[in-house]
């Protein structure tokens, strides 16, 4: 699952960090560090880290739209345990 974070728009609240310690770290205070590439075994806490974030800077892609191509999970699609937007901020 590919993972991309707006550094732009992260504020530093680490809860991502909180939520998926294996994908999201952060460095001082501020700066926050992620794996771009999670294994599909981090989707429920990659999902929890999107749902959580409250300026909605994480992206994540997961690869399947049931027809083999290519689908980004919006915020809020916790309903089935994916994730989209959100965790990255302080």
């Amino acid at each position: 699952m590919r993972v991309v974070v707006d550094l732009n728009r992260c504020q530093g609240y680490a809860q991502c960090a909180f939520l998926a310690p294996d994908v999201f770290r952060m460095h001082g205070d501020e700066a926050l560090l992620y794996v771009p590439q999670a294994g599909v075994e981090q989707r429920e806490r990659l999902a929890q880290a999107v749902a959580a974030c409250p300026v909605q800077a994480i992206l994540v892609d997961d690869g399947e739209d049931g027809d083999g191509g290519r689908r980004t999970l919006p915020a809020g699609a916790l309903a089935d345990g994916a994730g989209g937007h959100g965790g990255g901020g302080r």
